[in-house]
Formats: structure tokens, sequence, C-alpha cells
């Protein structure tokens, strides 16, 4: 076999290196490796704890396959490593973003922000329409901390708590509390798959939000009017008693209206396309402003002192933006969301894009992709087979590999070549990993999203799993807007080039 010719990057990220030696059976040995390595790592091995450290490494012995095949394919080790330095170069903007992501979560839960969206998101209960308030509360607290993790483990367990005493199915409650979470988790920029989803695509933060919208808004629409639909033929009993919650977070913060300000400026920016992180940054600077107005004990604390100094205050606004910071609370149900990691708690998932880049890099550099890419187009002739195959790759990796994390990360790499030689600008591919990958992750028993969610709220997955509609119906509603071209954005002649 003859060796490729060697060129330097010309600075294009994502340009993925063509080897004609390389078969297609050869192109999918690294792919097929890294799924059974993953599969046998979080189902046998290390099940939720499995992001903490290896995957990342499993990840790593999936690029070492792919550079394994490269020797036999006459490959040079330095191409194989540009290649996954262009690959993390691509990233730093992403990276940098998720770091101001954790700056923004320290200070607005420090201000009370995070707090008072809960406070006055549980005030919308409604025992008459429980089902939907359920998702609308799940929603709002889901994006206001970009976790629905959290969300079900606080919130989602109470709502839980409230449904038995109604005489509701936990099922249903289940189903909707798992709706309004990922749609929450799904489009909050406080939200690590929010962030990575773009990153892989290769795309920014607030175009792959708004981006998502179009599909989102129109599945949480069909959600709620279900669960109304439901709720209206539903007979419910008791009241739904909210006021333990109400009178912790009283206690635990000074609740205002006036903290709505710092989202509501940040919305607007992003409205106006501002860039992702001058619009953080100024949140994060908001929110600690409005902490040491509004929470000037708890910052004083959170700097070890008792009461506000320049010091104390510096050291507890410092302290929130970087790493773990937590609002002291009598009630355990609140403190998983009275709590943050800063700039801390996104470092694993810079891990994760680190590691996945290393493996996406070798496959570039053997020229894997560039087979694998040029396969699925010949097997997918027409734009909605692209979508499909891209759908059905998410579903494969939550169903085998059972992370939803790589269920974005392996095909968003895969795919994103597919995309681009279609024309496709990229928010079509990070919005379809979120359609597909984010979201179904929490329907599946043995997926780490399905065990966690099924663990906490003391539900089945099989009994909730129909009920989480906003979940199933979103990869449908995906592909019913490839299929009609409904916000498919092609690439303009200067983006090609």
């Amino acid at each position: 076999m003859q060796s490729q010719d060697f060129k330097p990057s010309n600075g294009k990220d994502n340009q993925i290196v063509e080897n004609k030696e390389l078969s297609i059976w050869e192109a999918l040995i690294p792919v097929v490796a890294l799924i059974i390595m993953l599969f046998y790592n979080v189902f046998y091995a290390y099940g939720d704890s499995a992001l903490d450290g290896s995957n990342q490494f499993i990840l790593l012995m999936g690029g070492a396959i792919a550079a394994i095949v490269g020797f036999f394919n006459k490959v040079k080790f330095e191409q194989m490593i540009e290649e996954v330095a262009q690959n993390i170069k691509s990233t730093a903007g992403a990276i940098l973003i998720l770091l101001m992501v954790g700056a923004l979560a320290g200070t607005w839960l420090i201000s009370g922000i995070i707090p008072t969206m809960i406070y006055y998101g549980l005030q919308i209960l409604n025992p008459t329409i429980f089902l939907a308030s359920c998702v609308i509360i799940c929603a709002i607290i889901s994006v206001a901390t970009g976790s629905s993790w959290t969300t079900s483990a606080t919130v989602g367990i109470a709502l839980v708590g409230i449904a038995n005493a109604l005489g509701i199915s936990v099922g249903m409650t289940a189903g909707a509390i798992l709706s309004g979470a990922y749609f929450g988790d799904k489009i909050s920029p406080l939200s690590d798959t929010t962030n990575l989803a773009p990153a892989m695509a290769g795309t920014d933060l607030f175009t792959h939000i708004r981006y998502m919208l179009y599909t989102t808004v129109p599945t949480l629409t069909v959600t709620l009017i279900v669960f109304i639909i439901i709720g209206l033929n539903i007979d419910t009993s008791g009241t739904a008693d909210t006021q333990s919650f109400l009178k912790a977070v009283e206690e635990a913060i000074n609740v205002s209206p006036w903290l709505f300000l710092v989202p509501a400026v940040v919305i607007f920016l992003i409205v106006k396309k501002t860039p992702p992180l001058i619009a953080l940054l100024i949140g994060t600077l908001l929110g600690a402003i409005a902490a040491l107005i509004f929470q000037p004990n708890i910052v004083a604390s959170m700097g070890g002192g008792t009461s506000l100094t320049f010091e104390n205050g510096y050291k507890g606004i410092m302290n929130a933006i970087t790493v773990d910071s937590a609002i002291a609370t009598d009630n355990e149900a609140l403190q998983d969301l009275f709590s943050a990691g800063g700039m801390y708690g996104m470092l694993k998932t810079i891990w994760l894009i680190l590691c996945a880049m290393v493996f996406g890099g070798i496959m570039d550099g053997i020229g894997a992709l560039s087979v694998i890419s040029k396969a699925l187009l010949k097997l997918f002739h027409t734009t909605f087979g692209l979508f499909a195959s891209t759908v059905a790759s998410c579903l494969t990796l939550n169903l085998t590999a059972s992370d939803q994390y790589l269920a974005i990360v392996v095909p968003g790499k895969m795919y994103a070549k597919a995309f681009e030689d279609k024309g496709l600008a990229p928010e079509n591919l990070s919005r379809t990993l979120e359609d597909s990958g984010t979201v179904t992750s929490v329907l599946i028993p043995w997926n780490t999203c399905g065990a966690y969610h099924s663990g906490v709220l003391g539900v089945d997955t099989l009994s909730y799993a129909g009920y989480a509609i906003f979940n199933w119906l979103s990869p449908f509603m995906t592909l019913l807007f490839a299929a009609f071209r409904i916000k498919i954005r092609m690439l303009t002649t200067s983006e090609k080039a």
C-alpha cells in the first residue's frame, strides 16, 4: 500500500483527511470496538459513574485502535496527531463557554436567581391540571439549573409524593416530570448536553439553542395538550401541599422578583445575537452583583465570614464562580437544587470532549470518517435519509453504549462531514443529536439516565416511558421537519468556501 502524502493543516477546522487505501470494513473497526468497550464499561463495570473517567479513557483506547488501523495502512503518526490538534482547536470556543456556564451557574445560585425561579415555579401547581403543571414546573427548574437529573431528584420526588396524595398514577406523573425536565435540559445554556452537541457538530451554543426551538416548542406544546386532556379526564382527591418547599426557600434566601432582571438581560443579549462568551460573562457578573445586593449573608458565609466585608465578599463570589458552592437549607429535598459546581464542575464534560476529539482526530487522520461518510451518503441518497440515519445511530448508541453523552459524541463526529457534503448547516446535526440522543436516553432501562431517573423517582422505566411524551416524540418531530424540509438551513456559498 502506498503511504499518503502528508500536508500540514491549512488552519481550517474539521477538514477530514481522505485515505484511498482504507476499506469501509477497516474504517468501521475502531467504531465497533469503541461501542463494544463502552457497552461493557457502562453496563457491567461502572454504571452511573462511567463518566467519572473510565469512558474518557475508553475513547482514548478507541483512538489507539484507530491508530493501529492507520499504521497498517501506512498513515503517518504525525498526520494523526496533526488532525487531533486541529480537532481540539476547533472545540476551544465550546470549552471556554462550558467554563463560563459553570461560572454563571455559581453566581446565579448564590444570588438567589435559581432558587427564586424554583419558588415561583412551584406556585403554579394546580391539582385540576396537575400533570401539565408538572411539565411546566420541571421545565422551568430544568432551564434554570441545566440539569434533568437535579430536577428529578428534588422537585420530581416531591411531585411524585403529591401525585400519590392526589391519587394520580405515578407512571403518568413521572412521564410528565421527565418531559418537562428534558425540555429544560435540552435548551438550557447551563446544560452540559446543550453545550456538547454544538461542539460535536461544529456550531455555536446560542445558534444551536435558537435552532432547537423550532422542533422543541411544538413538541412541548403537543405534550402539554395531551397532559391537559388526560388531566381533565382523571379524578383527583386531596390538595397539592407545596408549602414546606416554599417555606424552605424563603428561609434560605431573600426571594425577590427583581432577581428576574438578570436572566431577562441575558435572554435579551441572546436574542440580539451577542457572542455567547460575552453574554455569559455579563450574566455571571450581573449575578455576582445581585448576590452582593440581595444575599450578602450567603456571600459572606461562602467567603468564610459572618458579615459582608470586601475580603469575604470577594472570596465568596470567586468561590461561587470557580468551585463547588451551596446555600444552606434544612430541607434535604432542596439540597441538590441549592448547589452548583462552578467552573470546576464542568471539567468532566471538558475531559470527555477532549478525549472524543482525540478519537475523532485519529479517525480523521487515517481517513476513516471520510470513508464512513461516503458510505453513508451512498446508502442514504436523500436529506431525509441522512437525518434518519443520524437518529437511528443516536438511538443505537443509547441502547448499546448506555450513555447519552456518547450518543451525542460518536454520531456527532461521524456525521459532521456527511452533513457538510450534503450542504447542510451544522446546526441541523446538533439539533438532531439532541432530539434523538439526549432525550431518548431516559426511556431505556439499562441506560444510565433511565436507571437513574427510575431509581430516584421510584417508578419503573417501562411504567413511565409511554407517558414521557416529550422524550419519545422529539425524534419523530425532527424527522417530520426533515421530511418536509421545514427549517432545514443550508450552507451559504461563503460557508462552503
